[in-house]
């Protein structure tokens, strides 16, 4: 049983295209691209205005015509960004600094306005961000502590999985934030298995964490779980809001209630060992499985379509370990 929640739908795809809902005879017409998903037809079309999903600066600022981001806004590590930089020593290509330095003072908006992080804000260090003191405080504050909300969840028999959230299968989470950091938390699965923690032990800023190994605890009551990181990376940030009121993560596991933002060597690289949309559905439907053959042990025949569970199944059902959840579910004791 899967509900979908859709909490910013949106009729667009990103680079340059639009869909609607058709008919069966529009399969076939040249007036878009037919396709049929679940018994029903969809129309998609190249759209020669449309905007990018999550638009380039150099594409932002005019200096190319069309170029959408495929490196989350960390043009540090950018190639397109590095290549367009050597065309721009070579005098074979205009900058983006210096195309926006052509526009009428009022549309010469900071970098992160035209790549669209922030609202609208004036440049007034004529785009030499090396000086800017905003744009340090952005990247190292004020993205870092900005929280990131599912807009799409689909809900598996009670728990919810996010859309564009990689899922690691000891129930952790990682979310690809823009900047080039990974934003890291435990599931909702986990937290209505385990129900409210009492506390986190949690690592310190500048710690590093290796994926698959164990980086943090969870506690409740006089039980100890270990949990397990689902990348490789440095921490910058650490939610200090979960230390003080632990329960924020069982409120919002996907958004207040994340425990760290990661700096990975390589977020692409990451994000290929975790699972995600379709298969973190598919996982989670099986996990259900194993939960419920769990609960049948200890709390006799389900209903007959499994039913929905609900929240702290550890504190309702004494019967259930812990340590034996902690092995099934977290891959740890």
């Amino acid at each position: 049983m899967i509900e979908k929640k859709d909490n910013h739908s949106r009729s667009h795809i990103g680079y340059g295209s639009s869909y609607r809902r058709g008919r069966h005879h529009e399969v076939k017409q040249p007036a878009g691209i037919g396709s049929v998903l679940g018994g029903q037809v969809w129309v998609i079309k190249p759209d020669k205005k449309a905007q990018a999903e999550n638009p380039c600066l150099w594409m932002q600022s005019g200096a190319v015509k069309f170029k959408s981001c495929n490196n989350f806004y960390d043009c540090t590590t950018c190639k397109y960004d590095h290549a367009m930089q050597a065309k721009v020593d070579k005098g074979k290509q205009v900058s983006w600094q210096d195309a926006m330095r052509r526009r009428p003072a009022l549309e010469r908006v900071c970098r992160h306005s035209l790549t669209q992080r922030i609202a609208h804000r004036a440049c007034a260090y004529d785009f030499r961000c090396e000086k800017c003191d905003f744009d340090q405080y952005f990247e190292d504050v004020l993205s870092a502590k900005t929280k990131s909300d599912p807009t799409w969840v689909e809900t598996v028999k009670g728990f919810d999985v996010p859309r564009h959230y990689h899922f690691h299968n000891g129930h952790t989470w990682a979310r690809i934030e823009s900047g080039g950091y990974m934003r890291i938390g435990l599931d909702d699965f986990s937290q209505k298995v385990f129900g409210q923690a009492d506390g986190f032990e949690l690592p310190l800023m500048g710690k590093e964490m290796n994926h698959n190994e164990i980086a943090w605890g969870l506690k409740r009551r006089d039980n100890l779980a270990d949990v397990r990181s689902p990348v490789d990376g440095v921490i910058v940030e650490v939610n200090t809001r979960v230390l003080e009121n632990p329960g924020l993560t069982n409120r919002e596991p996907y958004g207040d209630g994340w425990l760290f933002l990661v700096r990975t060597p390589d977020i692409k690289s990451a994000a290929k060992q975790l699972m995600s949309d379709a298969d973190s559905t598919n996982w989670i439907s099986e996990e259900v499985g194993v939960l419920e053959e769990m609960v049948t042990e200890v709390a006799g025949p389900l209903a007959a379509d499994g039913g929905t569970f609900g929240s702290d199944l550890y504190g309702n059902l004494p019967g259930l370990e812990w340590k034996k959840l902690a092995r099934a579910f977290l891959k740890t004791e």
